[in-house]
């Protein structure tokens, strides 16, 4: 089988859930092959969910530097052992580097991928998640960035031969420098583009106050939280929890969308969730024609009922 390079996100050491995600598609097309970037990663997982070789590039000078090191690693990847395909998540950081990969490897990328059938063509949402095409690199490489939460995690345990990777840094992966870090503070709610469940609030929410019942439901559910760019504009929320076009994608398992209109804006992020909840006391919001459940009425009164029988249930 042709081998297939899956880029690693991981956090403090931790690999993320999306990574799996990726292993657990690219054993579908070829043989996975985890690429590590960075010093402390357990690799116990990449070995567990499919990866049967794990490149580690763990030089130190890799960190001081922001996406031109995982360019360079991945290139020089590339030209070693000619992979079918290099997969990325669809993330901020995932995205870059793909273009740039792509355009030192002179081709063809694919962002925001669904799915990808075994002759590497890749399903994806386009014009706001309203159409729906199929996409094939036709030149070099493919390089296909997948979104989060897209394909199941399936543990399929595979050998896991860490391999070391040595690089030496082009001038232009050291471009931009990091200079310093500041340590997020940790929420008790999970990342919101990983979550399996995901909880938003609109303009029905009134204002900052109004995400209080958003949270205590998100909170009974072991979801995150999440937010119409109106909530997010108007103060009332943080934009990094903005799910939408011009926000975050999310796919979670199910998705509670509460006095959101639904706004191609919003819907562009959202729309593939596996099943949609509507709360809304407007009946003809154009977000009822996403749901596949829902509720006229006002979420003052639907989602404190909703939490509490929850609650009642769990208890």
């Amino acid at each position: 089988m042709s081998e297939i390079l899956v880029l690693v996100d991981h956090s403090d050491g931790t690999v993320k859930k999306v990574t799996l995600e990726l292993l657990t598609l690219a054993r579908s097309v070829g043989e996975p092959s985890a690429v590590v970037i960075g010093s402390g990663v357990d690799t116990q997982p990449l070995a567990e969910y499919g990866a049967a070789t794990i490149y580690v590039a763990d030089d130190g000078e890799l960190s001081d530097y922001v996406v031109g090191p995982k360019v360079d690693v991945l290139a020089q990847l590339v030209a070693e052992k000619s992979p079918a395909a290099v997969l990325v998540s669809s993330t901020a950081e995932g995205k870059e580097v793909a273009g740039r990969l792509a355009v030192r490897l002179d081709s063809g990328v694919i962002t925001d991928a669904v799915g990808i059938a075994e002759d590497l063509s890749a399903t994806q949402n386009i014009f706001g998640g309203a159409v729906i095409v199929t996409s094939k690199v036709t030149t070099g490489t493919p390089v296909i960035t997948v979104r989060p939460n897209s394909s199941p995690a399936e543990p399929a345990p595979a050998a896991g031969t860490v391999v070391p990777v040595s690089v030496v840094l082009s001038e232009s992966a050291k471009a931009a420098r990091i200079t310093n870090r500041v340590v997020a503070q940790a929420g008790g709610r999970p990342e919101l583009t990983e979550a399996a469940i995901v909880v938003s609030g609109g303009r029905g929410v009134g204002g900052e106050d109004g995400f209080g019942v958003i949270e205590t439901l998100a909170d009974s559910l072991g979801a995150a939280v999440g937010a119409s760019r109106a909530a997010t504009d108007a103060g009332w929320y943080p934009h990094q929890y903005q799910v939408g076009q011009t926000g975050k994608t999310v796919a979670p398992q199910l998705y509670i969308a509460n006095g959101i209109s639904g706004a191609i804006q919003h819907r562009a992020g959202m729309q593939t969730s596996k099943t949609i909840v509507v709360v809304n006391k407007d009946p003809e919001a154009p977000i009822f024609e996403l749901a596949d459940f829902g509720v006229v009425g006002d979420l003052f009164t639907i989602v404190p009922q909703l939490t509490e029988e929850i609650q009642k249930r769990k208890g």
